[in-house]
């Protein structure tokens, strides 16, 4: 099993966080942000990983340090589990309808840190969370996962139908990538020999 624990204290964020790639989709996540956990719960379910998630973050002043903290933390248990990448698909996406939206999101475990958001999500606020901070979330993880994350809007006006299709698109587009391909498990998918 593919396995990460990871732990990161801040002055402004203390998280917990264990990862299993090869899960069934089991989740425990309490960040302080209910929105948040909501959202995580999704991407762990529809991905198929078990995520136990716990952060003590200074959300009395905004929610901003917990999401791109999370983010962050997230993205490193992924790198931490996938290892040297030997034997993995690397690339997933899929096209996702969430009601009236429909979000797509495509992923390659490249090694490279890059993210290319466009999701344009029409209010500023879904309840008391900020809608900038999703960017914010992706951007951290995809910096310590060191992948590359395109997630695009092709429909959709309903500000928490796209952010939870994103989410939802997410999760099974990692699935995709990180699964093991079993006519290439003792190799690295790259002609550069390391990812």
């Amino acid at each position: 099993m593919r396995l990460a624990e990871i732990n990161r204290k801040t002055a402004e964020t203390d998280i917990s966080l264990k990862l299993n790639i090869d899960g069934t989709g089991e989740s425990t996540i309490d960040t302080g942000c209910g929105f948040l956990d909501h959202m995580l719960t999704l991407f762990a379910r529809h991905g198929r990983f078990d995520l136990t998630l716990t952060c003590k973050g200074d959300v009395h002043v905004d929610y901003h340090h917990t999401v791109e903290d999370v983010g962050i933390a997230l993205g490193e248990a992924f790198y931490n589990a996938l290892g040297d990448k030997r034997g993995v698909v690397r690339y997933g996406s899929m096209i996702l309808p969430m009601d009236e939206s429909l979000i797509l999101t495509a992923v390659d475990l490249s090694g490279r840190a890059h993210l290319e958001y466009a999701l344009e999500i029409p209010t500023e606020k879904v309840g008391d969370f900020d809608c900038e901070l999703v960017r914010e979330f992706w951007l951290g993880f995809v910096r310590t996962c060191r992948c590359t994350l395109h997630m695009r809007q092709l429909a959709g006006i309903n500000s928490h139908h796209i952010i939870e299709g994103a989410f939802k698109s997410a999760g099974r587009s990692f699935k995709e990538a990180v699964a093991v391909d079993a006519a290439f498990a003792d190799e690295i998918p790259s002609t550069k020999g390391v990812l």
